[in-house]
């Protein structure tokens, strides 16, 4: 005797209503939190007498390897925390929202390719901080995240954000001294690998 497979019933609301408003919830949690850190670990810089920034990148220094993990959560004083803060608490979330596990692993490649082009490129002496290369990063991953997933309400998003980050780009060039260009320029192209790496592969 065989029985015919009961229908499949669907109760409350759609998955994906349900996913949108948690995403932007938990990034924005995320987002908080990350900047949060960035305030303290700075007043906690400032109370050791700077004693943290010596966590920083150091130049083609094999011993400074491992320290391109943390040289984006350190910087050169308050006023230069409170410059990246603002976009890169938007770019940051825009950039969450679609899961936090990419989302980490997305950081973890802008981290890698922007510490690794300040190691190898960087001027000799100098010691690099800051989260510049993560905003940079998460810049040119929005913009070309719904451009490579097919996804019309990020390439909305995308083409806004270029629109108003757009000036960012002029980072990337050597015209401000003691601004890390190298930085700036390898995290976006680390955004840009991350936004390919990490596209949404879609069937037909």
């Amino acid at each position: 005797m065989s029985v015919d497979p009961l229908p499949r019933r669907r109760v409350g609301r759609p998955v994906g209503a349900r996913r949108g408003r948690g995403g932007w919830a938990s990034a924005a949690i995320v987002m908080v939190a990350f900047v949060a850190l960035l305030w303290v670990l700075e007043a906690l810089d400032l109370a050791l007498g700077h004693r943290l920034d010596a966590w920083g990148v150091s130049p083609r220094d094999p011993r400074e390897l491992p320290d391109i993990a943390t040289a984006p959560f350190l910087h050169a004083g308050f006023e230069h925390v409170a410059a990246n803060t603002v976009p890169l608490f938007i770019l940051g979330l825009l950039a969450a929202v679609r899961g936090l596990a990419r989302f980490v692993a997305v950081s973890a490649v802008i981290i890698l390719v922007s510490g690794l082009g300040v190691w190898f490129t960087a001027p000799p002496g100098t010691v690099t901080v800051g989260a510049s290369g993560l905003v940079f990063g998460y810049f040119s991953y929005v913009v070309l995240r719904g451009f490579l997933d097919g996804n019309p309400v990020d390439i909305g998003i995308g083409i806004v954000v270029a629109l108003v980050y757009g000036s960012l780009l002029w980072g990337v060039l050597p015209l401000q001294p003691g601004v890390s260009w190298q930085g700036h320029l390898f995290g976006l192209i680390g955004g840009i690998l991350a936004a390919w790496v990490f596209r949404t592969r879609r069937g037909r």
